[in-house]
């Protein structure tokens, strides 16, 4: 391994020292930089060609090196004839100036090591191409060594060399004379070129009409480099020694030939006895094979064989073989066009370049990159061709790699990125913005292309306006984010909010609609739905675009609208503008529909919403009275529901409310099912003044019961302590505006419970009443005079309730209740009852809190019976005392 890494640097330090040994001390190095050794050329294929740039401008350009080691086995007058027809040619070539011949940069420098001269940029020559490899680098260049010329390419090549003949021949009065592969030299760009003019003969009278050649006399003696190629050369210049535009003819027939077979001429040649082997030659080209021409293509075969003849007049001349149909190629004439595009007008140029999109697919990529291109963007110097040749440009690069496209096109556009007229340019980079955003690199993205964008965007032309805007959404999602947020719709929404164009509004609303879904959505929220309410004009083709914002961005599975923005700020602009009188039926239909699709969305979210908080707290509540009951179970001395509720630290309200609900949840567990029974109606009236007039009797709990004005905290109490129910309506009997309330004195004694009918149940009084007197009805006119009214008297018998025929007996359910004793800390109120004897609605609905069962221990039945006597006592004693 390490012979083999000093064996390349000893390679690689070999060539730079001959390099720079043969080229350092010339004077071109002054004013150019040499770079690598890239083909070779010429007579002999005796120049090095470099590739090289000049120090002033950094133009690209080919450096040519004949170094003069190679002749140093020569004799010295051999040595000053070699230079001397070096020198020759490099000085006819620098004064001919043509656009088929190679074009000299710099003129012919002489060192004491090499001679050197600069010219346009070169690939290779057509030798190299052709598999000539001579005076090459080592290893051979791998484009050169891959190298296949196409057949547009040939074509064109040849009609090339053609009309540098027709030049030389009918323009300068010169034959070329050593026209062959070596001297053909294919450029940067893929022209041929024609060099050499080593052995170049001018006419000795060019004044006049026909001109007269003179060349000299064949030496076999004279180094090689200083005779022409033998292989190409014409019979009679060797045989006859005479020469004229006949002969260069011969050599380009021999130069197709060699073109189509790989390199290889018609004949070889003898150099030794190059007399004897012309003459076998001049024999065989009167009788030529048919397979000697065989690889030619047949539309030019027979004129191959025209210019191989051994007759010189009967050779087409060069301008003849331009006009020949081979050439009439589709591809090879628009290149031709292409290279006398200087001499076209721009009408003629506009008409070409319209017509180019349809060729371009034809042509291949190299030819149409390094051949086409070129041509094409030398043409944005002319801001009025630039709207023809840039289409034609841009569907060049979409055929580029990244790497060509960076390096062969966008150095050429970014010029044009910052030109604003004609307006047509714009238009044309918006169309193909995708390609640009795709093989730009980010950097120039930023810096050239988007900046088009925005002013496209803020031009003072609407028409450039609208069609950006039109345009913007086909490339939307290949813009980053930042630059979008940032920089693009803010200048969406300036142009629509300062434009004066209703068209120009109407498109900005468009475009952001078609761009939301590459938005954020609270990015939408804070910006674009808050901006559709700074829009100050009404027109109905811009209220619709408002809708179609708030439309796209409810819809939108990835945006979407909270519920908060809709209820605060959407529904009511939409809402606002749904009325606006410009709009027809359709448009409020549209208005109408978003609008209801909005409110059903809110309020099926919402209450969904209040579901699920609903279904948690009651999962909340119950899981609190499970903890609480087993609280309660745990304790030895279950301490009183007062007590319970101040040991928990909790509000008056709170405390309240969780009382209710232990109390309802107890009670509907320890429920039976409802058996409705059927019973008959009493036969006698309640006597329900009766046990107004009984003795004061002390209450089981200890206290007394006192019959008193609503007013007081605690009338009709059974206790100085109790939770309140929260239904205070007191039952009296009011007449002229002054009433009197009346409390029951204890849940058992109205059974309990209310009937199913929901009215209060008297059973118990009439029952208690029944046993104490059987017989004698009670007299309730005493209490008469107690009440004075403007309105007729009521006695007190039409008071007492009567059963309804069919009334159901109370239920056995609703009797377990009585035999509870009375609790202490929730009294219960009724409802106020009229003086028509209307019953006021009590039952378990209206006190769904009431539980005797969770306040008290159950007592006999005769002492709940004897408690409500001396309760009905008390009552009268009172209204005794307090009325007289």
């Amino acid at each position: 391994m390490e012979s083999m890494l000093n064996k390349l640097k000893s390679t690689v330090t070999k060539v730079t020292a001959d390099m720079t040994s043969a080229v350092m001390g010339n004077p071109v190095t002054r004013e150019f930089e040499v770079g690598r050794h890239i083909a070779s050329g010429g007579p002999g294929m005796s120049w090095r060609i470099y590739n090289g740039t000049k120090k002033s401008t950094k133009q690209e350009v080919a450096v040519f090196v004949f170094d003069k080691k190679v002749i140093d086995r020569y004799q010295k007058f051999e040595k000053d004839q070699i230079i001397d027809s070096l020198k020759k040619g490099v000085q006819q070539l620098t004064r001919l100036r043509h656009p088929r011949l190679l074009t000299v940069q710099h003129p012919l420098e002489e060192s004491r090591d090499c001679l050197a001269f600069c010219t346009e940029p070169v690939f290779a020559s057509l030798a190299n191409v052709l598999g000539q490899w001579d005076n090459l680098p080592s290893p051979v260049p791998t484009d050169i060594k891959e190298y296949k010329l196409y057949d547009v390419e040939t074509k064109y090549g040849l009609l090339q060399v053609s009309e540098g003949l027709s030049f030389l021949h009918s323009g300068v009065k010169m034959v070329h004379g050593n026209l062959c592969a070596e001297n053909i030299i294919l450029n940067k760009s893929g022209a041929w070129k024609i060099m050499g003019f080593d052995f170049s003969i001018s006419s000795s009278n060019p004044s006049d009409a026909e001109p007269k050649y003179v060349c000299k006399e064949w030496d076999p003696n004279l180094s090689p480099l200083c005779l022409p190629n033998p292989e190409y050369v014409a019979p009679e210049y060797i045989l006859s020694i005479s020469c004229d535009v006949a002969s260069d003819m011969y050599s380009l027939g021999v130069l197709i030939h060699a073109v189509f077979n790989e390199g290889k001429p018609v004949f070889k040649v003898n150099k030794q006895d190059i007399f004897k082997s012309f003459s076998r030659q001049l024999d065989q080209l009167s009788h030529l094979s048919p397979g000697v021409l065989s690889q030619i293509p047949e539309e030019v075969r027979d004129h191959v064989k025209m210019l191989l003849n051994v007759t010189s007049n009967l050779r087409p001349d060069a301008d003849q073989m331009t006009k020949i149909p081979f050439f009439d190629d589709v591809g090879a004439m628009t290149l031709q066009y292409f290279d006398s595009l200087f001499q076209r007008d721009n009408l003629q140029k506009s008409q070409f370049y319209r017509g180019l999109p349809k060729v371009l697919p034809k042509l291949p990529k190299r030819v149409v990159i390094y051949r086409i291109l070129p041509a094409l963007t030398s043409e944005f110097v002319n801001p009025d061709m630039v709207p023809f040749v840039l289409p034609n440009v841009l569907l060049i690069a979409e055929e580029c790699t990244k790497e060509e496209y960076v390096r062969l096109v966008l150095p050429d556009l970014t010029p044009v990125f910052k030109q604003q007229e004609p307006v047509q340019i714009l238009l044309i980079f918006l169309q193909k913005m995708d390609l640009l955003l795709t093989k730009t690199p980010p950097e120039d993205i930023k810096n050239s292309v988007l900046p088009m964008v925005y002013r496209a965007v803020e031009a003072p032309s609407t028409q450039i306006q609208e069609l950006c805007l039109n345009i913007i959404p086909t490339f939307a999602n290949l813009i980053e984010y930042p630059s979008m947020k940032n920089a693009l719709i803010p200048r969406i929404k300036s142009a629509c909010l300062q434009t004066s164009s209703l068209a120009v509004r109407v498109n900005s609303l468009v475009c952001l609609g078609k761009i939301l879904e590459y938005l954020d959505k609270w990015f939408v929220i804070d910006e674009i739905l808050p901006f559709l309410q700074q829009i100050p004009s009404k027109e109905p083709a811009v209220l619709m675009g408002i809708l179609g914002i708030y439309k796209c961005t409810f819809t939108h599975k990835k945006l979407g609208i909270p519920k908060e923005h809709l209820a605060g700020k959407s529904l009511p602009h939409l809402v606002s503008l749904s009325i606006d009188n410009n709009l027809n039926l359709n448009q409020f239909n549209s208005f109408m529909a978003v609008i209801k699709e909005m409110l059903n969305r809110m309020e099926a979210e919402h209450k969904t919403k209040l579901e699920q908080l609903h279904i948690m707290q009651e999962q909340q509540r119950s899981l609190n009275i499970t903890n609480h009951m087993n609280q309660s179970e745990e304790t030895k001395n279950t301490p009183s529901p007062a007590t319970q509720v101040r040991n928990v630290s909790l509000t008056l309200e709170e405390k309240q409310r969780l009382a209710k609900e232990q109390e309802q949840a107890a009670k509907l567990r320890s429920q039976q099912p409802l058996a409705p029974q059927s019973v008959k109606p009493a036969t006698t009236t309640p006597q329900v003044t009766h046990t107004l007039y009984r003795p004061k009797q002390p209450c089981s709990s200890g206290g007394t019961i006192s019959s008193t004005f609503p007013a007081g905290p605690t009338m009709g109490g059974m206790g100085t302590m109790g939770i309140s129910n929260g239904f205070n309506s007191p039952m009296g009997f009011q007449t002229g505006g002054m009433g009197m309330g009346m409390r029951p004195a204890a849940p058992g004694l109205y059974g309990g419970m209310a009937t199913t009918t929901s009215t209060p149940n008297f059973n118990a009084l009439t029952q208690n009443q029944n046993q104490s007197h059987p017989s004698k009805p009670t007299d309730m006119s005493a209490l008469d005079s107690l009440f004075t009214s403007s309105k007729p008297k009521v006695s007190m018998n039409q008071m007492a309730p009567k059963p309804a025929p069919g009334a159901i007996a109370p239920s056995p359910w609703l009797s377990q209740f009585g035999t509870g004793q009375p609790s202490q800390t929730a009294p219960m109120q009724v409802t106020p009852m009229g003086m028509t004897g209307v019953q006021g609605g009590f039952g378990m609905q209206a006190n769904p809190f009431f539980n005797p069962q969770n306040f008290s221990q159950p007592v006999a039945s005769s002492t709940m019976n004897t408690g409500m006597m001396k309760q009905s006592a008390s009552v009268n004693n009172d209204l005794k005392d307090l009325f007289g």
